[in-house]
């Protein structure tokens, strides 16, 4: 049985009771996934870690850390961008 089937059974249950119909299927997933990132946000200010940023200055660590491995890395500024017959 898919969510849309339990939903009907559920609705026609509720009209059955006089009670009011239940919410669709994927109705609070969004407010679902904020709650998660919020309760992660949540647990590092318990755990003393930072609550926000923790994956840009895991990429910037990583980035770092390739750039100071060795590989050459060209130098100056990128190619010029100039438009056709100038």
């Amino acid at each position: 049985m898919d969510a849309i089937q339990q939903h009907m059974i559920d609705s026609y249950r509720a009209a059955q009771r006089g009670e009011l119909p239940p919410p669709l299927p994927g109705r609070h997933d969004w407010g679902v996934v904020r709650e998660a990132r919020e309760r992660r946000r949540f647990d590092a200010v318990i755990a003393g870690r930072p609550a926000y940023g923790r994956r840009w200055a895991a990429l910037r660590s990583l980035l770092g850390k390739l750039g100071r491995s060795g590989k050459s890395r060209k130098s100056g500024k990128l190619g010029k961008c100039r438009p056709s017959g100038a």
